[in-house]
């Protein structure tokens, strides 16, 4: 027969006396190795930076300073993932940068 009170932890009148749950650990090696990883992503995604923003520059001086869109929304999506990307390298975050999770 089945314990009557099997699952009384996550009935809600009981969860406040549940502990709290352990972030999941990760191994200091293996962040290392994504720490460096992600710095010669980091490193490439500043050079692709300038990249556009170059290109941005010369087509905004043929189409009369109207910047292109699909770069410029490039450049966000870009700027996001260093955003994403710094975040885990100092430590401020545990979740870690496309392509490792989903590009937002």
């Amino acid at each position: 027969m089945a314990d009557p009170n099997e699952f009384d932890d996550v009935m809600p009148e009981n969860t406040s006396r549940r502990a709290p749950e352990k972030p999941i650990e990760e191994n200091l090696f293996s962040r290392l190795i994504y720490m460096i990883i992600i710095a010669f992503m980091i490193s490439f995604a500043g050079s692709v930076i300038g990249l556009l923003a170059l290109l941005q520059f010369i087509i905004m001086l043929v189409n009369q300073k109207q910047p292109n869109e699909r770069i410029a929304d490039l450049g966000t999506d870009v700027g996001i993932w260093v955003a994403k990307a710094t975040r885990y390298q100092t430590g401020a975050s545990e979740v870690k940068p496309w392509p490792w999770t989903e590009l937002d």
